[in-house]
């Protein structure tokens, strides 16, 4: 199969849809890549490191769309980008169509195939293309916003663990999956009090069972949210329904209660975001200000540390590039029900019950397209 990589658009992105030694698995097996100029040199993979491994490089992306029978991306397809895409040319990268109806409506009108990491399903559950960035991200949230607490940000000035004799940040994380997860372990190693807060009951028992007594678990109602949201120093928003827009926990009524300087970082805003005044921001303009609240919302988190996320994702990602390429895009969703999962849209209907839902679209059953 003829693959291609593109060159990321979005500000300050520069991951890579394959790294190296992900394309030196695809050439052994006889396909050809195709990689843009310069698309992995930021993160230390130039255009020779690239030739070494049988990639041939690609002077625009435009010829690379026009080439490409798959196409291996990071981030969601930008207009100019979605413009490119033809019929019946997969797409395989993160979506996140549920509060972006523009993209959605591009995808369709170009009748191509677009699978979607981010709702591709794992044999023990699970999201498996969404959970190395999500732990990525998780970090990542604590370090932007024990930042975004420093005076100069606009934040109170609050240290996140405190020293002796002066007590630590109050830390809120909303959801405890993986994001939630990756966000407790970073806040209680740079000792902060923190609580999570969760509906499921077993995660809450995990959780527990994984952090000790240190972590405070708390059940989700909308009391309990309101009590300790208004508290908090930090507030990290990690909430996620496969698919969908993410639910609105916190609503202006309860930030205005928050003490000015107070931060929220809304990791779930890829879905559009957990926070009523959310809104996405980017890596060179990333926070804004909100009745005294800092509010922390990049799209592309991880794409702050690039090598790092390349890497991981494409660890994850890679047996499925393979079965795609191998087996065509047909066989490889047919014979694997995780990977069909992934599939969002094609030819111009929309596959996925929940990202439907969103857009307040028809819905395609996947099996009775393909």
């Amino acid at each position: 199969m003829l693959i291609g990589v593109p060159k990321e658009l979005k500000s300050y992105e520069y991951r890579v849809g394959l790294v190296p030694s992900s394309v030196r698995e695809l050439t052994t097996r006889g396909h050809t890549v195709l990689v843009q100029h310069h698309a992995g040199e930021k993160i230390g993979f130039d255009d020779v490191t690239y030739e070494r491994v049988g990639a041939k490089i690609i002077d625009t992306a435009e010829e690379i769309f026009q080439q490409a029978e798959l196409i291996v991306k990071v981030k969601e397809p930008q207009p100019v980008e979605c413009r490119m895409l033809r019929e019946g040319q997969v797409i395989f990268t993160y979506l996140h169509l549920a509060p972006d109806p523009e993209q959605a409506k591009l995808l369709q009108e170009s009748r191509c195939i677009a699978i979607a990491y981010e709702t591709v399903t794992g044999k023990q559950g699970g999201l498996p293309l969404l959970s190395p960035m999500s732990e990525v991200a998780g970090r990542m949230s604590i370090q932007a916003g024990a930042t975004s607490l420093e005076i100069k940000q606009g934040g109170s000035g609050i240290l996140l663990g405190g020293v002796p004799g002066v007590a630590p940040a109050k830390v809120v994380v909303l959801g405890g999956g993986v994001v939630g997860t990756n966000a407790v372990r970073m806040a209680m190693g740079m000792g902060a009090h923190v609580v999570v807060i969760d509906k499921s009951l077993e995660r809450l028992y995990h959780l527990d069972l994984q952090f000790g007594s240190k972590l405070n678990t708390i059940y989700s109602t909308t009391d309990s949210i309101e009590q300790h949201v208004t508290t908090a120093d930090l507030v990290i928003g990690a909430v996620l329904i496969p698919g969908a827009s993410a639910p609105k926990l916190v609503t202006r009524h309860i930030l205005n209660r928050m003490r000015p300087g107070s931060v929220m970082v809304d990791v779930s805003i890829d879905q559009g975001g957990c926070f009523e005044t959310s809104r996405p921001t980017t890596h060179d303009k990333p926070t804004y200000v909100v009745d005294g609240v800092v509010h922390y919302c990049v799209t592309n988190m991880p794409g702050a540390v690039p090598r790092t996320s390349a890497v991981a994702l494409n660890n994850a990602t890679l047996p499925f590039v393979l079965a795609l390429a191998s087996e065509g895009y047909k066989k490889a969703l047919q014979q694997d029900a995780h990977l069909l999962d992934g599939l969002n849209i094609y030819r111009g209907k929309i596959t996925h019950k929940a990202v439907a839902e969103a857009l307040r679209e028809n819905y395609t059953p996947a099996e009775d397209v393909l």
